[in-house]
């Protein structure tokens, strides 16, 4: 009796780790899908919805391995806590919302993001599934950037009639910069690590010189800056200091000789933003945050209805509604200083978790390309301002997930007697 029931045990316990297993090759899935959009330029895929289809399926997975087993679901302490209470202030924004159903849909979209979230934490538990989930995001990359550069080459829906963009998310050419540009130092963990498989390493580099030049067609001011000091703080934090900062200095000379006189040409432009009406477009916007921020401090105006409160606080000439260009000032606006709170609360976490396991032995290397990366994303976001971007919530899910993973710092056992050591004879005092 006791040997059937420990075979059922066995068996029960194995069909709860491939059900771990499943749940894990579908996030990787749902990533590969958020960065080669399949639906979009695949005939056939268009109501197939892949990264819909992924993400249920991953849950689904997810849900059946924690009944199985009732097991709880972490939920990430001082950084979920905080992610989870917002997403709710978020949701519960329509109730006094200046466009009640937006901040539904907004809270809804919030929700699925959140737990994206939870199960990337909740699932990647080694250093290995750490290292495979990254290397997913940094070679699917590749589809979208040489999607980008193919549209700017060909002349093909340039966005104002020269910046160049994609599908989907990435039709915004600051979105796509930020999103394809944050696998950069990611993709320079790969290729500085010795240890690796040369193909992945080859594989990696190319991968990072694509995202570079979508970066530079995009024309965006703010993926710049953030890319460079993505890349400096990579190169300065690593171990084999020389290397890496041969593979920042080749980015830097790639970037001086190859990028279009268009783009230095715009990036110029930051010393004279009143000429440039994108540039005065984030100075409106800023302006309409300042003035929703004065009347309503607590909860704001609710989620995701920036634009909506636009023509209450823009100025005369600001006849255009732009989104908010910073995230901090998107969220300060749409769930006051209360959802301020909690988002700086789980960012913060993120990013001092990714940058604590940076010092592990065995996940250091890439926990200091993902630390490079929150830096590189928040900087971008800093002149964007796109809460609802699943990228965001893959990336801080990684981040978070590299201090997991990370080896914990072995307590110091107390010292032997001296006997047992042999100083001190077995009979008594010497």
């Amino acid at each position: 009796m006791r040997e059937e029931q420990a075979q059922a045990a066995g068996r029960a316990g194995k069909g709860t780790v491939t059900k771990d297993r499943w749940a894990f090759g579908f996030l990787v899935a749902f990533a590969v899908a958020v960065y080669t959009v399949p639906a979009a330029w695949i005939a056939g895929l268009e109501s197939a919805r892949p990264a819909l289809v992924t993400s249920g399926l991953a849950a689904a997975f997810f849900f059946l391995r924690r009944l199985g087993k009732a097991e709880p679901i972490f939920l990430d302490g001082a950084r979920g806590i905080p992610l989870l209470a917002f997403v709710a202030l978020s949701y519960l924004s329509a109730q006094w919302s200046v466009a009640p159903e937006v901040s539904r849909t907004t809270g809804a979209e919030l929700v699925k993001l959140a737990a994206i979230y939870l199960m990337i934490v909740n699932v990647v538990t080694t250093p290995k599934r750490l290292a495979i989930f990254c290397g997913a995001l940094v070679l699917s990359s590749s589809v979208a950037s040489v999607g980008v550069i193919q549209w700017y080459l060909n002349g093909e829906d340039l966005s104002e009639g020269y910046r160049g963009r994609w599908f989907g998310v990435y039709a915004d050419p600051n979105h796509m910069a930020m999103d394809i540009g944050m696998v950069v130092p990611i993709a320079a963990a790969f290729v500085g690590r010795r240890e690796n498989h040369m193909l992945l390493r080859i594989a990696s580099a190319i991968a990072m010189g694509l995202a570079v030049t979508a970066v530079v067609v995009s024309h965006s001011r703010g993926g710049f800056i953030g890319l460079s000091l993505g890349m400096v703080l990579w190169a300065l934090r690593e171990a084999r200091r020389m290397q890496s900062i041969a593979v920042a200095a080749a980015f830097i000379l790639g970037l001086m000789l190859f990028a279009p006189s268009s783009f230095w040409e715009r990036n110029e432009t930051v010393t004279s933003f009143e000429d440039d009406v994108s540039a005065m477009g984030r100075v409106y916007a800023w302006e309409v945050a300042a003035g929703i921020s004065s009347d309503h401090p607590l909860v704001g105006v609710g989620s995701g209805a920036f634009r909506q409160a636009w023509p209450l606080y823009a100025p005369p000439e600001a006849h255009r509604a732009f989104v908010a260009h910073n995230v901090f000032l998107d969220v300060v606006s749409e769930v006051g200083w209360v959802g301020l709170v909690l988002f700086l609360l789980f960012v913060a976490g993120a990013v001092g978790g990714v940058f604590a396991a940076s010092a592990d032995p065995h996940v250091g290397w890439l926990a200091r390309g993902l630390a490079a990366a929150t830096v590189l994303y928040l900087v971008c976001d800093l002149f964007s301002g796109y809460i609802l971007s699943a990228h965001f919530y893959l990336l801080f899910a990684l981040a978070a997930a590299a201090q997991r993973v990370a080896s914990p710092v072995p307590a110091l056992e107390p010292a032997a007697p001296l006997r047992d050591r042999g100083v001190l004879p077995q009979g008594g005092v010497a």
